[in-house]
């Protein structure tokens, strides 16, 4: 019997272990390998930091949805691959080898390139962790007044620091500290206008300079001065796993996995990476979690064509999504390329669009 290792809990996992679900896989061993009991949905993370959802309404139940699909559960931490034995490396020691390995093990908060974020930052990677941790935020919130410095200026960063003002209200002053770029820089003009009318209405204060250091006490920016500062969020870039650097799997020049249109390592056909962990040579597009649960059903087909000696299938991911920037309160921003609105219409529409996927493996 030929063993299927998926190696994290994903989006695009959960999608191959929901199929898993409906129809079994005959003569394959499947085991899921991730320390994520419960997956925290990525895109409905605002919504839990502004107090629109508990953190259960959000959170899939991986070791059931495992169960379900009469797949194995591993609790472990993975430390090393060796593509050339077909063997992964464990924490406590342990070696697993495979025949079909799946890599959906997502990326880590880079730590490293501000001084002092590892010790008093706190970094949105990983987001379960992110998210118990934000309620620490709250209760410290209660006490005394507090000054919360969001660090990045992307779409999660905005998003966080409107999510946190909305439920800090009178307890707590913004800041976005977004670097060399003022917020989005790279949305189209339109959208970036919305967003800046929206942080300016909920008072969140914005600061276009880079962060580069942090102490217990202060965000010290490139320009010279320090801002105050009692929480450091940091939402900027990702990093690859670290342990993709010894594992022979052929990686891009920032060391995620880089495969081809069908999703497979360039380097060992036996080896599928998506979500954040990859990069698809021929198709550059952002990782968002937009894309990586468009991977899944892709990932799904292609590892059961593998497993039946079938050519996979090339996957083509759309060159525009559509992006849905929740505001802090019920209201939101849509973006389709050069289309934009806004309104708490749109929050709505993405709140069904939340709850109907995370409905999809209950």
């Amino acid at each position: 019997m030929r063993q299927l290792l998926l190696l994290g809990g994903g989006h695009a996992h959960v999608e191959v272990l929901r199929r898993l679900a409906r129809s079994p896989w005959r003569d394959v061993r499947v085991s899921l390998v991730s320390t994520r009991t419960p997956v925290l949905y990525s895109g409905m993370v605002p919504g839990i930091i502004a107090g629109h959802y508990p953190r259960d309404a959000a959170t899939i139940d991986l070791r059931a949805l495992v169960r379900r699909a009469g797949a194995e559960w591993l609790e472990a931490r993975v430390t090393g691959i060796d593509a050339a034995a077909r063997q992964v490396r464990l924490a406590d020691r342990r070696s697993l080898g495979y025949d079909l390995l799946s890599l959906d093990v997502g990326s880590v908060t880079d730590t490293e390139s501000i001084p002092g974020a590892g010790q008093y930052a706190l970094p949105v990677r990983p987001i379960e962790a992110f998210a118990r941790a934000v309620e620490g935020l709250y209760e410290r919130a209660t006490r005394r007044y507090l000054a919360v410095v969001v660090v990045g200026g992307g779409a999660a960063a905005v998003e966080l620091a409107l999510a946190l003002q909305h439920r800090l209200e009178g307890q707590a002053r913004i800041t976005l500290v977004a670097g060399d770029e003022p917020p989005l820089s790279g949305f189209p003009t339109q959208v970036r206008a919305r967003a800046a009318r929206a942080l300016h209405r909920r008072s969140v204060a914005v600061v276009v300079d880079r962060c580069v250091e942090l102490n217990g006490r202060q965000v010290r920016l490139a320009q010279g001065t320090g801002l105050a500062c009692d929480v450091a969020v940091l939402v900027t870039g990702a990093n690859a796993q670290p342990w993709l650097l010894q594992s022979a799997l052929a990686l891009d020049p920032q060391g995620y996995v880089a495969t081809g249109a069908d999703l497979r390592s360039l380097s060992h056909p036996n080896v599928y990476a998506v979500g954040d962990t990859a990069t698809q040579a021929d198709s550059a597009h952002p990782r968002s979690g937009v894309y990586a649960v468009r991977a899944g059903p892709a990932l799904a087909t292609n590892l059961r064509r593998s497993l039946d000696g079938a050519a996979p299938l090339a996957h083509r991911p759309s060159a525009r999504s559509l992006n849905l920037l929740a505001c802090g309160d019920r209201y939101a921003i849509a973006s389709w390329g050069d289309w934009s609105a806004e309104g708490r219409w749109v929050w709505w529409w993405k709140d069904h669009i939340d709850r109907r996927w995370i409905a999809r493996y209950r």
